[in-house]
């Protein structure tokens, strides 16, 4: 493998030759070796997109070249479209303010951008990691790429909790009796939190961005509302500037609130499925057994499975909880422990509630 030497005011790195990340990048990743996770897939997309945002209207109030703006958000856009992840390394536990991720964004999206134009990776001759990075401030960067990550993740489990209720209702037509009424109570408790859920997503949705826009008076302020339209085009989704944007910053109690009605679906859900192992068990409901398992009832293994997971996201809530509290001021050192707690809970419960669609509820026998 061929190498490059990269500098910065703590020394030189020897950087992998191809790679798009840099020598901010490997510095956090040797710094923070926690999880050995990385970033989620929606929070880099989140990260591709307000950069992408962010060089559109710099472009557009002529404070970036338009080559050079053009090839930052082609670059985002290709990883919007999956390429380039594996080039994101920083762990999902990092430093308190996200520094790691956002310097790891701002390095692969200026390589590739770069490289667009002709230039060699790790030189930035026409492209430089602070193009990319222009008028964003750390802390609202990385709360918007936190609350945008929360949304796409909570979307996506709506959509699957929605997809779980339809193969409950189909399958309920064929019951009566007291056990019809117990699966309409089901239906009633899911559809209750999902909608729940849904409502939620308007929580996350006040943002507090301009910081550090080197624009004074009004042509900041059409540069905000510039901004804002870029972002909500770009995000489809219809984010709003706050009345008090230090309330934004200061307080992440957003977060406990989607924690906490995620953990509340979750309790539910988990209830059910232990409910419904007393019907399986008893011959109510007869489900098709599963080979994955041999040798053991797998219907009823699946749903000791769903507590598990109940309480792993209860412990994450309460971290989630408690890193809330925790900050100074309009300082937060907690976030990255947020997102990665949220986006976990987020993404357990999604992969729960389809395996007990797939391979329980659609087994069902009639």
């Amino acid at each position: 493998m061929r190498y490059r030497i990269e500098k910065d005011s703590l020394g030189e790195k020897v950087i992998p030759l191809e790679s798009y990340y840099g020598i901010k990048s490997l510095r956090s990743k040797d710094a923070y070796q926690i999880t050995k996770h990385g970033q989620c897939r929606q929070i880099i997309k989140a990260l591709a997109t307000i950069k992408k945002v962010f060089a559109k209207t710099n472009y557009e109030f002529g404070l970036l070249d338009k080559k050079v703006a053009e090839a930052i958000m082609l670059s985002a856009d290709e990883i919007l479209n999956g390429r380039l992840h594996g080039q994101f390394i920083t762990d999902s536990i990092q430093d308190g303010y996200g520094y790691g991720m956002n310097d790891n964004a701002n390095e692969v999206i200026a390589n590739r951008a770069n490289e667009m134009l002709g230039g060699e990776k790790g030189k930035y001759d026409f492209v430089s990691c602070d193009d990319v990075n222009m008028n964003q401030e750390i802390e609202e960067t990385v709360m918007l790429v936190g609350k945008m990550a929360t949304i796409r993740l909570i979307k996506k489990l709506v959509v699957e909790g929605k997809k779980l209720l339809s193969g409950i209702i189909e399958k309920s037509s064929a019951y009566d009796g007291e056990l019809k009424i117990w699966i309409d109570s089901i239906v009633n408790t899911i559809t209750r939190d999902i909608k729940r859920l849904d409502k939620s997503m308007s929580s996350l949705m006040e943002i507090s961005l301009g910081a550090n826009v080197l624009l004074e008076g009004e042509q900041k302020e059409e540069y905000l509302k510039k901004l804002l339209k870029n972002l909500n085009q770009a995000a489809t989704e219809k984010y709003v500037f706050p009345e008090n944007k230090y309330d934004v910053i200061r307080s992440l109690d957003c977060f406990m609130y989607v924690s906490t009605l995620l953990k509340n679906f979750t309790i539910n859900f988990s209830k059910c499925a232990a409910d419904l192992k007393i019907h399986i068990t008893n011959g109510d409901i007869k489900v098709a057994l599963q080979q994955e398992i041999p040798e053991h009832d797998s219907a009823t293994l699946m749903l000791d499975m769903v507590r598990q997971m109940s309480f792993y996201i209860m412990g994450n809530d309460l971290t989630i909880s408690r890193c809330v509290e925790e900050g100074d001021l309009n300082n937060n050192l907690y976030k990255p422990m947020i997102f990665a707690c949220m986006n976990e809970s987020a993404n357990l419960v999604r992969r729960t509630v389809r395996t007990v669609r797939e391979k329980l509820i659609e087994e069902i026998i009639l």
